[in-house]
């Protein structure tokens, strides 16, 4: 039987903390709790339709990078599975199997932080005016979807649903975090993606980019938190076939937003209505993505 798709969640007895573009988040006692729905969002517009599988896609990818990566940095996630969660928040497990994360609670860092290792999106049309991408110089004679030299950290501001993340210099983020936090959260966000990358690339997927989130907990440490390393906050190319000099086929949204580049629609809410087809493709990459990586289907 398919799971139900999940747009949105109401938990009478529990307090919302906040509704972002994908996920439901809730006070449970001296946690969070994070519900991942199946909401979809591009260019910053939350479509009317879900994507089917999407919230156990990333909560089940998020799970693998979060223990992948334990020991290099440590991360919000404390259980997983709904019978370990509070007695208060189980009643609920219809909306929360296969979607639900436990975590610590965290003062998130102002910045987002950005992983590039390939040239494509905002960081080519830099590119191609400057050639710089968040003002980092870089050689001439690149093309869109060329590996870079080497990973560079990219961060960008953190934008309100509806609006929309801009890039800026690390001298930014320095203002905004501290100069030693920035520095902190650069070597964390380049080693996880070096890491990562290499993985991957064994799997068959190359991750062009890549978008993390750091908080400090209550003892002042710097953790991971928020999703890893999925779909929606990355860029995943297949390794077979892939040929810079233009985009590349991926196993994440940019389907999706190809897709919406064909309509006349001026990416302001509200968005146009997703054929069925367009729907089931993206669910399909998604899975993929999943499967590949983890070895673990949906």
């Amino acid at each position: 039987m398919a799971t139900p798709i999940v747009l949105r969640t109401d938990f009478p007895d529990l307090k919302l903390h906040s509704r972002g573009k994908v996920r439901d988040i809730y006070e449970a006692g001296e946690h969070l709790l994070i519900v991942t729905t199946d909401r979809m969002s591009a260019f910053d517009v939350i479509m009317n339709e879900g994507i089917p599988g999407k919230g156990e896609v990333l909560t089940r990818l998020s799970r693998f990078w979060f223990e992948k990566m334990k020991a290099l940095v440590p991360n919000h996630l404390v259980a997983i599975e709904v019978d370990d969660f509070p007695v208060a928040v189980r009643r609920y497990r219809d909306q929360l199997e296969g979607r639900s994360m436990l975590v610590k609670k965290a003062r998130p860092l102002p910045v987002e932080c950005v992983a590039r290792g390939y040239l494509a999106g905002s960081g080519w049309k830099e590119y191609r005016e400057r050639r710089t991408v968040c003002g980092i110089p870089l050689p001439a004679g690149l093309q869109e979807s060329s590996q870079l030299p080497e990973p560079i950290f990219t961060p960008s501001t953190k934008a309100e649903i509806g609006h929309h993340d801009e890039n800026i210099p690390f001298s930014k983020a320095e203002e905004l975090c501290g100069k030693e936090r920035a520095a902190e959260a650069r070597d964390l966000t380049l080693a996880i993606y070096g890491r990562a990358a290499a993985l991957a690339e064994g799997r068959g997927i190359l991750i062009a980019d890549t978008k993390f989130e750091f908080g400090l907990d209550a003892d002042g440490k710097l953790i991971w938190i928020d999703e890893a390393l999925t779909p929606d906050s990355s860029r995943f190319w297949p390794l077979d076939g892939y040929r810079p000099g233009g985009p590349q086929p991926s196993f994440d949204k940019q389907f999706l937003r190809d897709y919406l580049e064909t309509l006349d629609w001026d990416k302001q809410a509200p968005p146009p209505p997703l054929p069925p087809e367009i729907i089931r493709k993206t669910s399909e990459k998604y899975r993929e993505a999943l499967e590949k990586l983890t070895g673990i289907g949906l």
